[in-house]
């Protein structure tokens, strides 16, 4: 029962963006973004009726987008 308890915790604490506030964020029209989650760069998770972008994953396509 502890280990559910600590997991509904962690799950609590996760961020998640609009659409709209990565466009922003990156100065990028948000039809970009749109793009990036069509081709699969971006994953979102359906909240609602309101779709979301995580964080973690935002985070890792800047790393990925990164150049070497």
């Amino acid at each position: 029962m502890l280990s559910t308890l600590k997991k509904r915790t962690v799950d609590a604490k996760r961020e998640f963006y609009m659409a709209q506030e990565l466009a922003d964020r990156l100065k990028f029209n948000i039809m970009t973004i749109y793009r990036y989650i069509n081709a699969g760069k971006l994953k979102l998770y359906k909240l609602c009726k309101e779709f979301r972008i995580e964080r973690a994953e935002f985070e890792h396509f800047l790393t990925e987008a990164r150049t070497k």
